[in-house]
């Protein structure tokens, strides 16, 4: 897959309900992280009745991916429609919030793309209706719930395969463009307007912030630095093509990690994404969608050493996805397996605050 947006990862259905116990719409289709997130639910036996959106090129693009589904009228059908109860979304990133609110003000759960909103004042919006609704507002954090490397390394952490986590160090390269049009960016206009995207510590650094928390087991963290650049898109004025940033977490825990989008045309993937993870008693090291320098390697390894052994772990169609399961199961029974409501919004928080209070080195 040359091109991040469209990554939507596959896996062998693992359902955890029965044919229509759990019905599910599409609504907003800007993002092609919607197809991932469609088919995390599908296998995990949930039900996609309809889709809407605005512009008919993107209905044509979902319906061709999933054509089984009902292309509805207007967005109001959906949110009217009481079999209907998740609406999942990856719209503008700046109009997921008020989307959220209109779901949720319908009486479903929502699942949106991340980053899962653009400002603070949005956030709190979104904590207020949560609040006052009782519905969910989960959040598309793919490059931890929807990569398997990353689900396995969880797993070992569980175990105790490296003690304590003491750091992570985050690396989330992506390509502007595709190898198949280098030279044309592969995002759609919106995606170069600030207030539309939120700028990189805001959009894909939200995922690397959700992996440090999640990892460390943190509830909370200060943002110590956070620094972003236009180094080499003059075209697009408005565009961070790079940032990193450093957190101090509740637990003494420490985190940094750096997102750009300068991933060359060479590289086999449309980013080398990497983690590594510092334990009192180890390290783990992901490798998200490929090994550098071995062609054809795509998938997910994970690279594992401790006081007993010093392994790679090839885990591609071995651990799945769990996370999808585990939100339709939270849906119906009001619980908190899959990401807690908390996490899903700090994640969101810390990054916005990067964002906001982040050193612009350039131009």
């Amino acid at each position: 897959m040359s091109d991040g947006a469209l990554h939507a990862p596959e896996s062998k259905p693992a359902p955890v309900v029965k044919p229509g116990d759990f019905v599910f719409a599409a609504v907003g289709l800007y993002h092609g992280h919607i197809f991932g997130m469609c088919n995390g639910l599908l296998e995990a036996g949930g039900m996609l009745k309809s889709y809407y959106d605005p512009d008919p090129r993107y209905r044509a693009q979902f319906a061709r991916h999933f054509p089984g589904a009902h292309e509805a009228a207007s967005e109001e059908e959906i949110l009217a429609d009481r079999t209907i109860q998740l609406v999942a979304g990856a719209t503008k990133t700046d109009e997921r919030c008020a989307l959220g609110l209109r779901v949720m003000e319908a009486g479903k759960d929502y699942f949106t793309d991340k980053a899962p909103l653009t400002t603070l004042e949005q956030l709190a919006k979104a904590r207020d209706a949560v609040k006052k609704t009782g519905k969910k507002y989960a959040v598309y954090y793919s490059e931890r719930i929807h990569v398997e490397s990353a689900v396995f390394a969880g797993q070992l952490i569980e175990q105790g395969a490296i003690g304590r986590v003491l750091q992570v160090i985050g690396f989330g390269p992506h390509r502007l463009g595709s190898i198949e049009k280098p030279d044309k960016p592969g995002r759609p206009a919106w995606f170069f307007v600030k207030k539309h995207y939120g700028g990189i510590l805001c959009d894909i650094g939200s995922h690397n912030m959700e992996q440090i928390l999640y990892y460390t087991g943190a509830k909370d963290g200060t943002v110590v630095r956070s620094q972003i650049a236009n180094y080499n898109h003059p075209e697009y004025p408005e565009l961070d093509d790079f940032g990193d940033c450093q957190v101090v977490l509740d637990n003494k825990a420490t985190g940094y990690f750096r997102v750009d989008w300068f991933t060359p045309n060479g590289l086999q993937s449309w980013g080398d994404g990497r983690l590594f993870i510092l334990g009192t008693e180890g390290f783990i090291e992901q490798r998200k969608y490929m090994n550098l320098g071995v062609a054809g390697s795509g998938g997910s390894y994970v690279f594992l050493a401790n006081g007993q052994e010093e392994r790679c772990y090839t885990v591609t169609g071995t651990v799945g996805y769990p996370f999808f399961g585990q939100l339709i199961l939270d849906c119906l029974n009001r619980t908190e397996y899959a990401m807690t409501q908390e996490h899903a919004f700090k994640a969101a928080e810390l990054s916005l605050i990067a964002q906001r209070d982040a050193v612009v080195l350039a131009p």
